[in-house]
Formats: structure tokens, sequence, C-alpha cells
């Protein structure tokens, strides 16, 4: 099952790696990345925490929420991914809750092969934050949400391999209609 732009995002309230609830998918005027990655230890889901912590402030000025779910338990994203303070909520989702509400679901380990073929450079940087722990991840592909003030999903990306997300000209161009919208209704 896979969302579709203009659905209604499931509203659902987890509690993220540092025990505070965060709602997700709700109208609450404001716009977010809902960003679900698929192991903690995975190089290019850290290479992607590493972009999404850099544009962050940026993001955020422009209104955007970001937040990161993680299918493990709260001690290897503590380990990978949190292990330098994010300006984002984390969650970690080890039973797979908010991953199946989302329809994000696993792959062949071809997506992951693939991923590692054509997306060397990212490899070899994630790698650099992670390890070598991060040859040892499972099969579950990325996907990315961007859910409007009002709740509705904008746009789906599913990935197509393991270092497949959302490209942050689309997230920029969600965030600057966003604006536009604001503008034209002020």
């Amino acid at each position: 099952m896979q969302l579709a732009t203009l659905d209604n995002a499931p509203q659902l309230t987890a509690t993220d790696i540092n025990g505070k609830p965060v709602k997700i998918g709700g109208a609450d005027g404001r716009r977010t990345l809902l960003c679900f990655f698929r192991d903690p230890a995975c190089p290019f889901c850290n290479y992607r925490i590493y972009e999404l912590t850099y544009h962050h402030a940026g993001l955020a000025k422009l209104g955007l929420d970001v937040v990161a779910v993680f299918g493990a338990g709260p001690e290897a994203v503590r380990r990978f991914v949190a292990a330098k303070a994010r300006p984002f909520p984390v969650i970690a989702d080890p039973d797979s809750r908010l991953y199946h509400a989302y329809g994000v679901e696993r792959a062949s380990l071809m997506g992951k092969l693939k991923a590692i073929v054509t997306r060397i450079p990212t490899l070899i940087k994630g790698l650099r934050i992670v390890g070598l722990a991060g040859l040892n991840t499972g099969n579950l592909m990325p996907a990315d949400f961007l859910i409007d003030e009002q709740g509705r999903i904008a746009e789906t990306w599913y990935g197509r391999d393991a270092g497949d997300r959302i490209p942050f000209e689309r997230v920029e161009l969600f965030l600057a209609r966003g604006l536009i919208a604001r503008t034209a209704a002020g």
C-alpha cells in the first residue's frame, strides 16, 4: 500500500528517543518533511541525517518541521544517528507501526545492492560516519512524505533503492508554494 498525494496523512503520536511525544501527520498549521529511514547503521541514512541537520536552520525558517523515523530500537538509533544531537525529532519504531501506517515496505536485496553500486560517493561519505557496521543493514527502502498545514500529503517519495531520497529541490518547491499561499491569503 502506497499513500497518494492529497490523501490525509495518518495522524499518529510517537515518542522520540529523548522521551518527548511527537505528533505526526496532524493539521497543525506547519509543513512537515516526514522521513522514514532504513536502519540506524545505514551509511545512506546517516549521510541524509547529516544533510538534514546541515539544512535544518534554513528549512525551519521557511516553516518546515522535520521528523526522522528509524525501524529499530532506541539504543541502536542513539548509537549511530543520535550520537550527535539533532535539531529535529528522531523516532525509534522497532515494531514498524509508523512504517505500516505510511505504507513503507521492505524491499528485495536488489534495492540495497543497486544503491551500493550506483551511489558510491554517498556510500563512502556515509561509511565515514558509521564505519563498517553500515555494511550489515536490513532491506527496508527509504520513504519521504511532504505534509501540508492541513495534514494532507502534498508529495510522496518511495525510494527505489537504499539511497533514493526526495531531492532538496522538491522540498524547497513545497515550501515556496506554502509561502506563496500564505502571502496570497494574508
